[in-house]
């Protein structure tokens, strides 16, 4: 699957009050849009494509990534193409993961929520117009980049987004809606603003979000919003299952009890 929604740091440019501001480090994001530039790669990057989708000239891009590579972030490709990410990346990973009292509380829940329904089942975090996938525990019928961690998709169409989205007040759904690049990620995602409020409006009465087909062709999802000590939204479990298998009913009757109270677990700590 494509990854469809990532951070857009490096598109981002440095602000006049980030430059006056005396505590921020000029060359500290630019070395973090050096790493996110690989954000829409296919592979290996060269050091004008890495400074190009940084947004910074190729000497300045030269001496970040030679830094990167001397701590091991960078590393050449095995045919000596370019430039990928290294494995000491992954060590900041582990300690979001393992540090994040949410993903650490909800691991328990989800696996037994998985053992369950015996279908897929995701927890994602509500990133302003994106949700991030941090656990992901798989189905018979799973693609490479669906099984990862770190995948994320649009707020405004994925189950989960929009139960996110139905705890929040009008006027904050609007705004992510409207920040949003309302692209459709299937022909069946709904891009319509008005059509998106009312799917946000029937989670809101429903206390679940059900998408049908579109993140995925073929696929349903049913998405509870899991909120934080001050009942805001911070994440949702999804749980998907296919359109061959379940009808829409069958699969909300089924799936809507079980993940609504696991979600009512995990928004306990």
């Amino acid at each position: 699957m494509k990854r469809t929604t990532r951070s857009l740091l490096n598109h981002r440019v440095i602000t006049e009050d980030q430059k006056k501001d005396p505590l921020f480090l000029q060359s500290v994001s630019r070395a973090m849009q050096v790493l996110s530039a690989f954000h829409s790669a296919d592979g290996a990057m060269s050091l004008s494509e890495i400074a190009k989708e940084a947004g910074i000239d190729r000497s300045a891009a030269q001496r970040i990534v030679h830094t990167l590579r001397e701590l091991g972030y960078l590393r050449r490709d095995n045919e000596d193409n370019g430039f990928l990410p290294d494995i000491r990346v992954l060590d900041h990973t582990l300690d979001y993961l393992s540090l994040n009292p949410v993903i650490r509380n909800a691991t328990p829940v989800l696996l037994e929520l998985r053992r369950n329904i015996r279908e897929r089942v995701d927890l994602s975090l509500f990133d302003d117009t994106r949700v991030v996938y941090a656990a992901r525990m798989q189905s018979k019928r799973e693609t490479f980049y669906a099984t990862l961690v770190g995948h994320s998709v649009p707020t405004f169409c994925s189950s989960g987004g929009r139960a996110i989205l139905s705890r929040l007040e009008d006027d904050e759904v609007r705004d992510v809606i409207a920040r949003s690049q309302l692209m459709p990620v299937t022909p069946r995602t709904i891009t319509d603003p008005v059509a998106i409020l009312e799917k946000v409006q029937e989670a809101r009465e429903q206390g679940y979000a059900l998408a049908r087909e579109e993140i995925l062709i073929g696929e349903i999802a049913l998405g509870v919003a899991i909120t934080d000590k001050h009942d805001r939204p911070c994440g949702a479990i999804h749980v998907a299952g296919s359109l061959s298998e379940w009808t829409p009913e069958a699969f909300r009757e089924r799936v809507f009890p079980l993940a609504s109270e696991a979600a009512r677990a995990i928004s306990r700590f």
